[in-house]
């Protein structure tokens, strides 16, 4: 028996539903070795703005109990950069790429849009509005309706490229969120970033992090990404790409149930690369055990 394991977003069809969460996959190159990039539904680029960045002082990584701590800073080489150091090696791959978008201005969002959208090999822009990394823009974005709409209609009016607003995981109603990015014209959403968190040395009595805080990823924060999935799959029909805590099958399988269309694999690939090849597989062998058609046919199928 077979299985049609493809999603369309917008213009841009997964053959699959897995994708990378950006942060945790570099832009490509870095895991070519390692994982058959061609498996992949789409590559999500680590972020990207308008000029090159630096990011935060080290240390800005700190392991938890069974989770990873980061304040990385959304260092880049800038979309010229990235169209020159990156895009030649992504065009070689028959996997569409999604390019994740941040800035620390309104503006700077429709700066980096104008820069890539004559770019063939982009086939997406995440836009980056909840990361708790940066002291400017972002989660600012995110956490207010009126920002976070108008940066969705910014970057709306300035591509027909599927875009899919990142939301952030702090805020009091995530499905009041998730209907706005439908209502100013967003393909898809993607839930949930890193949730903001911090970790003290006890003999030293310093934040474990240079920049004090930072976001909790890994298994830590899955309930709580899928929680969100769920209050924002009632909220909104747009497809929403779940995340936070996937290291196996079942762990995917459980976002598509709650209602997420596709998933993306991020704090797993530091341990271990073969980790989205392998959700792929395993999605595919549970969806033939229990008799589905397709993908779709498990989205949103949770009884609650």
């Amino acid at each position: 028996m077979s299985v049609d394991l493809s999603i369309k977003i917008g213009s841009m069809v997964m053959k699959n539903p897995v994708t990378v969460a950006s942060g945790t996959f570099g832009y490509g190159p870095e895991y070519a070795d390692l994982v058959d990039l061609n498996r992949l539904g789409a590559i999500t680029v680590k972020g990207i703005g308008p000029e090159e960045t630096l990011g935060n002082p080290t240390p800005r990584t700190f392991e938890t109990r069974g989770g990873m701590l980061n304040a990385i800073g959304l260092p880049g080489p800038g979309a010229k950069g990235f169209i020159d150091k990156y895009l030649p090696f992504l065009s070689q791959y028959d996997v569409p790429v999604i390019v994740n978008i941040w800035g620390k201005s309104m503006e700077d969002y429709g700066k980096v849009v104008e820069m890539l959208d004559g770019e063939d090999t982009v086939s997406a822009y995440e836009i980056n509005l909840s990361c708790p990394n940066v002291k400017e823009g972002g989660s600012a974005f995110g956490t207010d309706t009126d920002s976070f709409s108008r940066v969705i209609e910014l970057v709306r009016g300035k591509t027909q490229k599927p875009i899919i607003p990142k939301l952030a995981p702090n805020v009091s109603d995530i499905g009041a969120f998730a209907k706005a990015a439908e209502n100013c014209g967003a393909d898809a959403i993607s839930i949930m970033n890193s949730y903001p968190a911090m970790a003290i040395n006890i003999d030293t009595l310093e934040p474990e992090l240079a920049n004090r805080t930072g976001g909790l990823s890994g298994p830590p924060i899955k309930p709580i990404a899928i929680k969100l999935v769920w209050d924002a799959f009632r909220a909104t029909t747009l497809p929403i790409i779940g995340m936070g805590g996937i290291y196996e099958p079942e762990d995917a399988i459980e976002f598509m149930i709650a209602g997420a269309t596709a998933v993306a694999v991020g704090t797993a690939n530091f341990t271990d690369p073969s980790t989205a090849v392998r959700v792929i597989d395993g999605v595919e062998r549970y969806l033939v055990a229990k008799g589905y058609d397709a993908t779709s046919d498990l989205v949103g199928t949770v009884k609650a």
